[in-house]
C-alpha cells in the first residue's frame, strides 16, 4: 500500500507506457494518478475506499482524473464500499462505487456507468 510510488518508478524504469496497464484499487495521491495516466498511459481503478467517510485521497482521485481514464472495481472479496464495510465485498456493490464517483464528479450514475464501461472497453480492446 504505501509502495505506490516505488512501483509507479519501476514501471517507468520497465517502459510500461509501451503497453499501459491499470492500476488496481488505486489509493494513492491524486498527483500520483496523474502522473501514471500521463507518462505510463494506464487507467486508474477505484473501489470500495472511495467510500469510505475518511479516505480524503481515493475521493480526490475520483474527482480530478480524466473521465476517460477511470475504472470502478470491487476488489471483492476484499474493500466492501460503505455501508458494508468490514464484510465479504460481492461484485453486485460495484454500484456503490459508481454511485459515490457520480455524486463526487456531479454526474449522473448512468454517467459514470456508460463513460466507465467504454474505459474497460477502449483497454480491453472489446
Amino acid at each position: 500500500r504505501e509502495a505506490t510510488q516505488d512501483c509507479v518508478d519501476i514501471l517507468k524504469e520497465e517502459h510500461a507506457e509501451e503497453v499501459g496497464g491499470i492500476m488496481h484499487s488505486f489509493s494513492a495521491s491524486p498527483e500520483i494518478a496523474l502522473d501514471v495516466i500521463h507518462k505510463l498511459n494506464f487507467y486508474v481503478s477505484l473501489g470500495g475506499p472511495v467510500t469510505f467517510k475518511n479516505a480524503k485521497q481515493p475521493k480526490e482521485v475520483a474527482q480530478q482524473v480524466p473521465f476517460d481514464k477511470l475504472l470502478v472495481e470491487t476488489d471483492a472479496p476484499f474493500l466492501s464500499p460503505h455501508p458494508y464495510r468490514g464484510k465479504r465485498n460481492e461484485p453486485a456493490r460495484v454500484t456503490l462505487v459508481a454511485e459515490q464517483i457520480a455524486e463526487l464528479r456531479g454526474v449522473s450514475y448512468e454517467e459514470v456507468c456508460q463513460q466507465t464501461t467504454k474505459n474497460a472497453e477502449t483497454l480491453f480492446k472489446l
